[in-house]
């Protein structure tokens, strides 16, 4: 395990404050003066499962993005306990800095149960292996990046993370408008074992990572290259996932994402999360602000 991610578990191991309350630290996001989204949603998870049986693993959750987060400050969670039920649990959480809601979160949680199964078929794509890392392909792009330093600080970011697009990413095709949808290979920069080999830590990892590349699709579809570039303004508005089946987060899982729509500056993206060999292990959707930047009018 390297360093970055025992840096990402220990952001994720809140210290609980009351019996209900937990605080958790920050990261910056590597391109904005705010907190990661990803981070957030982790979080909160992880103090709605603290509150929750362990043989009641959580099967949705869908969440808000209220102000943006302060890096520089702790982020308290509140967890309410909306019902203890004979099959399902509910909770809600609150994440609040210097005073203000910045986050909520409703998950639910279920006693495992066996019943129907179907699925959608997996994507036919590329082996993960055979795809350039993130160290590989960043600095291919450096040129067209909005400065100095983007490359190093979307790797230092993405380190406890290894992850891999199947086709170039919105940054490599800019001003090229694609089909809007998008397909990444990722897995944690090392494997999970002893203390850290906890299934709802799996469920939280990927909740994290989620929230990376899901409005790639969206740019995509503009020939927009993103953040990176400067050629959008943005942030997550709001989040929802689904977990099927269970899956391991330091084995490799498909996000397989797709846009249906973008209008009235908002763009929505849905993906899939495959384990590698074939079971959908996890349905998401979000919906963020995705505003063209004005030009600077001369005075």
């Amino acid at each position: 395990m390297n360093d970055a991610l025992q840096s990402l578990l220990d952001l994720l191991d809140l210290e609980r404050i009351e019996e209900d309350m937990f605080r958790g630290t920050s990261d910056a996001a590597p391109l904005v003066p705010r907190v990661f989204g990803g981070q957030v949603a982790a979080q909160a998870l992880v103090a709605a499962g603290r509150t929750v049986p362990e043989d009641r693993p959580p099967h949705s959750l869908h969440a808000y993005f209220l102000r943006p987060g302060d890096p520089g400050a702790p982020i308290v969670y509140t967890v309410d306990r909306i019902r203890d039920g004979f099959s399902f649990t509910t909770r809600r959480v609150v994440a609040v800095q210097h005073g203000q809601p910045i986050f909520h979160l409703s998950a639910s949680f279920q006693l495992h149960e066996e019943g129907l199964e179907h699925q959608e078929p997996m994507p036919d794509v590329p082996d993960p292996l055979s795809l350039p890392t993130a160290e590989e392909l960043l600095p291919r792009y450096e040129h067209l990046l909005a400065g100095p330093g983007v490359v190093d600080r979307m790797l230092q970011a993405r380190a406890a993370v290894d992850l891999r697009y199947v086709d170039a990413p919105p940054y490599g095709s800019v001003g090229q408008p694609r089909e809007p949808k998008s397909q990444v290979w990722f897995r944690t920069d090392g494997k999970l074992d002893g203390v850290a080999d906890d299934p709802m830590l799996h469920v939280c990892l990927a909740t994290y990572v989620s929230d990376m590349t899901l409005l790639d699709s969206v740019l995509l579809a503009h020939g927009r290259g993103g953040w990176a570039v400067g050629d959008i303004v943005g942030a997550s508005l709001d989040h929802a996932m689904w977990f099927h089946r269970p899956f391991r987060v330091d084995d490799w899982l498909l996000y397989d994402q797709e846009s249906p729509s973008s209008s009235g500056g908002r763009g929505l993206a849905k993906g899939r999360i495959f384990t590698a060999d074939g079971r959908l292990a996890v349905s998401v959707i979000q919906e963020g602000v995705m505003r063209v930047p004005r030009p600077r009018t001369k005075k």
